[in-house]
């Protein structure tokens, strides 16, 4: 490598350090790039609202150097998916960057992954009703919790928090990507080239003699019902699931193909996040919960009890006392 060139990588990566830092400081959960011709288009997803961020001469490479550092080929047209880990400050910042080339344009998306993940167990709701039912939720032999939200809303952090507090337990985890390593538990990745889906890895994860099985999404019919079966012989599985409110996902689940009445007897919890900015400019999640005895309720009546808590009613009750 040239000198002029190693010279120009160095000024990409400061550049990129640079709109890393932005991103953080101002709790983005991804970058996006969108390249036409020599104009490259930056922007982040903060508090699910796109902002642009200004452009500067050579960030049309910042794309090229992008897929240099996620070890995708470079050669190839197709959509690809890699990942790389930069360090920030005292800490590691894990990154996903996935890049779609179309007829006239590369458009590519960075994602944080790991920007908030100190978050504890015991802090994670402004509710410590929430914080400790969680805590024992945890400790539950068996059964099925699902955790819904927006993109950005923190359920890997929810999750990984969590599965961080427990102690004496054997915990398997199956992800596409493993978003951050963690030497606590066992950690798989999805591998769908050589056939390794979600249904074959939690079908290994079985074998395995776990306490608690976390499933990074379910996505398809076979993860759902191979989740299902994973919770009913014995294992306590959590996992995520696209869903506009906690009652919804037991509609998604069901969707994909899952007999509702078996459903209902594997749920032990739903939980629906949303993440705000409150009055001091930080994030907070909010939690809506529905434990056992509101998943029966709700399986009664098609509504929930008088005291469910919703998002909506603990925003309200949040900015009328000052919290949010």
């Amino acid at each position: 490598m040239t000198i002029k060139k190693c010279m120009e990588n160095i000024d990409i990566e400061k550049r990129l350090n640079a709109i890393l830092s932005l991103a953080v400081k101002n709790n983005a959960s991804d970058i996006h790039f969108a390249q036409k011709y020599e104009q490259t288009d930056i922007s982040m997803r903060i508090n699910n609202t796109m902002r642009r961020v200004k452009s500067k001469a050579g960030d049309d490479k910042l794309i090229r150097y992008l897929q240099y550092r996620s070890n995708v080929d470079l050669g190839s047209l197709n959509p690809q998916t890699g990942q790389f880990e930069v360090l920030y400050g005292e800490n590691i910042l894990s990154l996903r960057f996935a890049v779609i080339n179309t007829y006239n344009a590369t458009n590519g998306v960075l994602r944080i992954l790991n920007s908030n993940l100190k978050v504890e167990a015991d802090k994670l709701s402004k509710l410590k009703s929430q914080n400790e039912y969680f805590k024992r939720l945890l400790k539950e032999d068996n059964g099925l919790v699902l955790f819904s939200g927006a993109t950005g809303s923190g359920k890997t952090t929810t999750l990984y928090s969590l599965l961080k507090s427990v102690d004496g337990s054997i915990i398997y985890t199956i992800e596409d990507p493993i978003e951050v390593v963690n030497d606590k538990f066992v950690q798989l990745q999805i591998n769908e080239r050589i056939g390794f889906d979600y249904e074959a890895g939690i079908k290994q994860i079985m074998r395995h003699d776990p306490d608690i099985i976390m499933v990074g999404e379910i996505r398809d019919d076979k993860a759902a019902k191979m989740a299902l079966r994973a919770a009913n012989t014995g294992h306590l599985v959590l996992s995520t699931i696209h869903a506009s409110s906690v009652a919804s996902t037991i509609d998604r689940m069901v969707d994909l193909g899952v007999s509702e009445e078996y459903l209902y007897e594997m749920l032990i919890c739903l939980v629906h996040q949303k993440m705000i900015i409150n009055r001091s400019g930080e994030k907070v999640v909010i939690y809506e919960v529905m434990d056992k005895d509101e998943i029966d309720y709700y399986r009664r009546f098609k509504k929930h009890s008088d005291t469910f808590l919703s998002i909506d009613k603990q925003i309200k009750e949040g900015i009328e006392n000052g919290i949010y």
